[in-house]
């Protein structure tokens, strides 16, 4: 087909291996779009994923313009500027990759019906998982609900389709006056804090846009996956692959990643064992699963998936979750998770699972409250992955953590940070502690204090909660509900 084409730009923020870029580009010239959607059904992004997206759309825009390439940005409803744009520009064609939220769903279903029903052929594509969430199924063709029935399914489909490479040349064309009145500038996106500036700690922790993520994979085989499958969980060691961001806003795919990993390992560029590979493997499994179950239950992050939990015996406390934001909890490794959080906009995984832990079972804070935080600060935050994960800890979800499951983050602390060396890089004020007493400070001697220079309840917080009562006040709880 030929004459003009349009794709829409969505969390596919990459050249390469993207089908649905690669269909316009075959199609002649390209409208590349992308939209800020603010239509009245979507979840504003957070503020830190909103920093993340300006600079990968502005990476993005780089990487047409040296192939001869436009990124033309908008903002607002979808519904209506895809319809307009289409009409007004002459277009022929409109190719996007697929999402799998309910309402995306719902909003693609409408503008392809509105576009073909004026003559505009639509393409979708899968550019965003390894599989569809409705190609792994039961033996029955139900959806799945476990985890490791799901990936042994996924697994058994063999190896998926090699990546394609980015188009050589984007050729744009010309808009009228009436579509260029539309666009706007990254500024206009609200492209970054200034007053305050927030985001130092996330401009030196990250390089947003499809080279960074490429190189933070390259960095990640070549000297983070040795030794993965056991330092994963050891957050005083640079022992994962930071791709989550990365693969969110589709800088880079799924595809591009196993296949990586199978080239590096064949190449010997990578010193990884076959049990290191297939933990990485797996954890791009959880992704895949995430997404199955948020579009088989849209509701994910706003129901519980396990209906006893709508009687969970919530104690919501304003100051407590406040607390447990800022990282003012008395609990060094909560704390240091939490600081890590707003200083980065990342937090690592095993210390995601304390702290979620920590607010919903020592705290007895709804699960919901925890999503919409990590929600907002995460540069992660993605609808599947952050709503599964919550609703895992809290026992309300598929294949869940069963409640009684509570995560002592004392000896969390004492098992993945032996020597302190994360609680003292995000909460200096207990550097001064030796690595027996750095993680319940509130039970070092006196003399071990006054020589850390630490007085609890001054310059470190008291625990916001004994943690033996916390423990039992939640199994409490649970037992109120179990039999619900």
């Amino acid at each position: 087909m030929t004459g003009r084409t349009l794709h829409w730009f969505r969390n596919d923020l990459r050249l390469a291996d993207n089908p649905a870029l690669l269909a316009a580009v075959a199609g002649g010239p390209t409208l590349c779009l992308y939209i800020l959607d603010t239509g009245p059904d979507r979840r504003p992004i957070g503020g830190a994923s909103r920093w993340w997206l300006s600079r990968s759309l502005d990476a993005l825009g780089e990487a047409l313009a040296r192939r001869h390439g436009r990124l033309v940005l908008m903002k607002g409803d979808p519904a209506e500027l895809l319809p307009r744009v289409a009409a007004e520009a002459g277009i022929n064609r409109v190719t996007w990759n697929r999402r799998y939220e309910a309402k995306e769903i719902a909003l693609d279903s409408r503008l392809k019906e509105a576009l073909s029903g004026n003559g505009i052929d639509v393409s979708s594509f899968n550019g965003h998982l390894l599989n569809e969430p409705w190609q792994v199924t039961t033996t029955t063709g139900q959806p799945m609900k476990v985890f490791t029935p799901y990936w042994r399914a996924a697994r058994q489909k063999g190896e998926p389709a090699a990546p394609i490479a980015a188009p050589a040349r984007i050729p744009a064309f010309s808009l009228p006056d009436s579509i260029e009145a539309l666009t706007v500038s990254l500024d206009d996106l609200g492209r970054a804090p200034r007053k305050p500036d927030w985001a130092g700690g996330l401009r030196a922790a990250w390089t947003p846009g499809e080279s960074g993520a490429a190189e933070r994979l390259d960095d990640f085989l070549g000297s983070g996956l040795s030794g993965y499958a056991e330092d994963r969980d050891r957050p005083d060691r640079a022992a994962t692959s930071r791709l989550s961001p990365h693969l969110h806003f589709g800088e880079i795919g799924p595809r591009q990643v196993w296949h990586a990993l199978h080239h590096a390992r064949a190449t010997g560029e990578a010193a990884g064992s076959e049990q290191d590979a297939e933990k990485f493997l797996s954890e791009i499994g959880w992704r895949e699963f995430s997404h199955h179950l948020l579009f088989h239950n849209p509701e994910l992050a706003t129901r519980n998936y396990d209906s006893r939990f709508d009687a969970f015996p919530w104690l919501p406390d304003e100051a407590a979750l406040h607390r447990w934001q800022r990282g003012q909890t008395g609990i060094p490794l909560v704390d240091a998770g939490m600081r890590e959080l707003w200083t980065t906009g990342w937090m690592h995984n095993r210390v995601r699972m304390v702290v979620a832990s920590f607010l919903i079972k020592h705290l007895l804070q709804d699960w919901r409250a925890g999503e919409a935080w990590f929600w907002d600060t995460l540069v992660d935050a993605d609808a599947a992955n952050n709503a599964a994960s919550w609703q895992w800890v809290a026992g309300s979800g598929a294949d869940a953590s069963p409640y009684f499951r509570i995560f002592n983050p004392v000896t969390q602390g004492e098992t993945h940070d032996p020597h302190g060396a994360y609680v003292r890089q995000w909460v200096p004020e207990l550097a001064g502690l030796s690595d027996k007493d750095i993680h319940q400070p509130w039970k070092a001697s006196e003399k071990a204090l006054r020589e850390a220079g630490i007085r609890i309840g001054e310059t470190y917080p008291a625990p916001l909660v004994d943690l033996a009562f916390g423990r039992q006040r939640a199994l409490d709880a649970f037992a109120a509900i179990r039999n619900g």
